[in-house]
């Protein structure tokens, strides 16, 4: 049996580089707090976002310096350490992939940017191994791949083992149920939505080149932000005109905030508030350490122009309703806390994180709606967002639509 390894050579250079970027982040956010206090703007006066000068500023400009030189010298050893530390292992542990995960779904556009070895890349795995895109290679990693390919793509700060939950798959249910071969996508949740969408379409082009065997339809499953990716991926294909949507019959959505999540615009008001003070404006850098993906769930923003121009972060910012692939069956499931239909708070509690009318991608405007026929909506109660990954009714809900 192989053994799994809980950190690897390569994630002792990320977390340093990690904590010497959040050193010299604060730096600047407490040198910049101090500037403006220093100032003594009026409560509601401009705030400035200039470095402090004169003996001030050379002390901060110190502080910088030397945390850089210092996480220079950290990584030029660990280099030397290498050798000693052995080759990477083949394998890694569950608790491993779910730190990274949540680690890369918080800050992960910043570890891919600065090129930190903990940035995800994405691919498509099997029991947590990649696999590798030929022919050979697929034959080799998927020996009964057959015709009917599920792609299976999870949520925020989740990772591909994260489909089985309290032993159950929904990926393994539905290829002994109806006979697929299960895949798994593993990305970097971090990142914003359609730049995953880009890269998982270029990445189904590919696969399908090289399937082993003829295919005959491809279905997917996203759970959460994972449906998000799956619509930006289809938008992008469409555009670039790729084969691999024509082979898309079917695509089932858990709890998927399509029109956006309040967790999230609720983080956007804290930046507001925060920046209406020259004497807080400096923590408003906390507010947005989260990462790209997390603030494309404020609306479920899926397209490269809904935040190539201006401040992500900016209030008030919207984003283009992306209609359903044309000829793909969509479901969509959602779940609330509430335990039956018709309590108060159901379309308040939603499943804890994604309001039900997101889920099921309703609006009060009919213009508003992506337009899931009520007989491909599916409601539960008495359950949480993740709930989604193991309840018996979600499953037995998948089989009837997908078997």
């Amino acid at each position: 049996m192989t053994k799994k390894a809980h950190i690897r050579p390569t994630d002792l250079h990320g977390f340093s580089r990690l904590a010497i970027d959040a050193t010299i982040g604060l730096t600047r956010l407490v040198e910049n707090m101090h500037h403006n206090i220093s100032r003594t703007p009026g409560p509601l006066g401009k705030h400035s976002l200039e470095p402090t000068g004169g003996i001030t500023g050379m002390v901060y400009r110190t502080i910088q310096g030397t945390t850089r030189l210092v996480g220079s010298g950290i990584e030029a050893l660990l280099r030397q350490l290498n050798p000693l530390l052995g080759p990477e292992p083949a394998a890694t542990s569950a608790p491993r992939e779910a730190v990274l995960a949540a680690l890369n779904g918080v800050l992960g556009d910043h570890l891919a940017s600065s090129e930190n070895p903990l940035a995800i890349r994405m691919q498509l795995r099997r029991d947590g191994q990649a696999l590798v895109l030929t022919a050979q290679g697929l034959a080799a990693g998927i020996p009964a791949a057959n015709g009917k390919i599920l792609l299976l793509i999870h949520g925020l700060c989740m990772n591909d083992l994260q489909w089985r939950r309290k032993g159950h798959d929904h990926g393994e249910a539905l290829a002994k149920a109806a006979g697929f071969t299960p895949l798994y996508l593993h990305y970097n949740s971090g990142r914003h939505v359609s730049r995953n969408g880009h890269d998982l379409d270029e990445l189904l082009e590919t696969l399908l080149k090289v399937w082993p065997v003829p295919v005959e339809k491809l279905v997917i499953v996203g759970h959460s932000m994972g449906g998000l990716v799956a619509r930006s991926a289809c938008h992008y294909a469409g555009i670039a005109g790729h084969r691999w949507l024509k082979y898309l019959r079917q695509m089932a959505f858990l709890g998927t905030p399509h029109h956006g999540a309040p967790l999230e615009r609720g983080g956007n008001w804290v930046n507001f508030i925060l920046e209406v003070s020259p004497y807080t404006a400096a923590l408003a850098r906390l507010a947005k350490v989260r990462s790209a993906g997390i603030t494309d769930l404020r609306h479920g923003s899926i397209l490269d122009e809904d935040w190539q121009h201006g401040d992500r972060f900016a209030h008030g910012k919207t984003r283009k309703l992306v209609p359903l692939p044309k000829g793909v069956q969509c479901y969509a499931a959602a779940v609330t806390l509430a335990k039956t239909a018709g309590e108060l708070s159901e379309p308040l509690l939603g499943d804890g994180l994604v309001p039900l009318r997101s889920a099921l991608a309703l609006d009060k405007a009919k213009s508003g709606s992506l337009g899931f026929p009520e007989e491909q909506q599916w409601v539960g109660y008495g359950m949480n967002h993740m709930d989604l990954l193991d309840s018996p009714a979600v499953c037995e809900q998948l089989q009837s639509w997908l078997g």
